[in-house]
């Protein structure tokens, strides 16, 4: 049986509009998958590019100063924690502190509290919980609950340097006074605390930063009641207690 040449060149016509329709969805489909495998290498790179980014981010707080004749405003340079302290900076710092940290007013306490925390080491700041803890029956929360409160004034500061040359070590000499509550007489105790010191990284926290802005550390404080010979005048009697192989300045 013969075939109609129409008909024959119309079936490989359709034929090979079919084989376009097939070479053009191949072609689709492997454009798709190229597109896709792309933006999955864009996808990648930007994930490793955020992760290697995200060490550098960082809040960096910082102090506007205003002068107050001129009006000129400018930014504090920012303490990086490795550069030496002038002992007058040293001075402030242990004066705040004893000033703070051995007052008590309940209505500052907690503000007094977390200022004092910000001048701790890890260590220094357990035991100082645990010197606050209500369930401290020595806890100031406890003992001047009644409305009693103590203030701090410091009469005096001598550093000393330890017989290896590390100068880390000072002597606060201050009276506390405590008046009880509804009364207006204050009872004097005089005392002298042992203190040693260190400067570090200031923390990157707002809160702690704005408390204590040049890394200022108290490692150890023991402090001492100070017995003082009948008549003599705290701000002027020298230190009762030096440190041994230390050197006073």
């Amino acid at each position: 049986m013969s075939q109609d040449p129409a008909m024959s060149a119309y079936f490989a016509e359709a034929a090979s509009w079919d084989a376009d329709r097939i070479a053009m969805k191949e072609r689709s489909v492997r454009i798709a998958w190229r597109i896709a495998v792309v933006a999955m290498l864009v996808a990648a790179l930007a994930i490793a590019a955020i992760m290697l980014l995200m060490p550098l981010k960082r809040v960096d707080p910082f102090v506007v100063r205003v002068d107050s004749t001129t009006g000129l405003v400018d930014v504090v340079p920012v303490y990086a924690g490795d550069a030496a302290m002038p002992e007058t900076v040293t001075r402030y710092f242990l004066d705040h502190y004893i000033t703070v940290c051995e007052r008590f007013n309940f209505s500052t306490a907690e503000s007094d509290y977390e200022e004092c925390g910000a001048f701790h080491t890890p260590q220094r700041n357990q035991l100082w919980y645990q010197a606050w803890a209500k369930t401290n029956p020595e806890s100031p929360l406890n003992a001047y609950k009644d409305g009693t409160t103590v203030q701090a004034r410091v009469v005096s500061v001598s550093f000393f340097t330890r017989a290896d040359g590390v100068a880390d070590l000072a002597q606060v000499r201050y009276i506390k006074a405590k008046r009880q509550a509804g009364s207006a007489e204050e009872q004097r105790t005089h005392w002298i605390a042992t203190i040693r010191y260190a400067f570090a990284k200031p923390s990157t926290e707002p809160a702690t930063r704005r408390w204590n802005p040049l890394g200022f550390k108290i490692v150890d404080f023991r402090p001492e009641p100070e017995a003082l010979a009948e008549g003599s005048d705290s701000s002027t009697a020298n230190p009762s207690k030096t440190l041994s192989g230390g050197e006073a300045r």
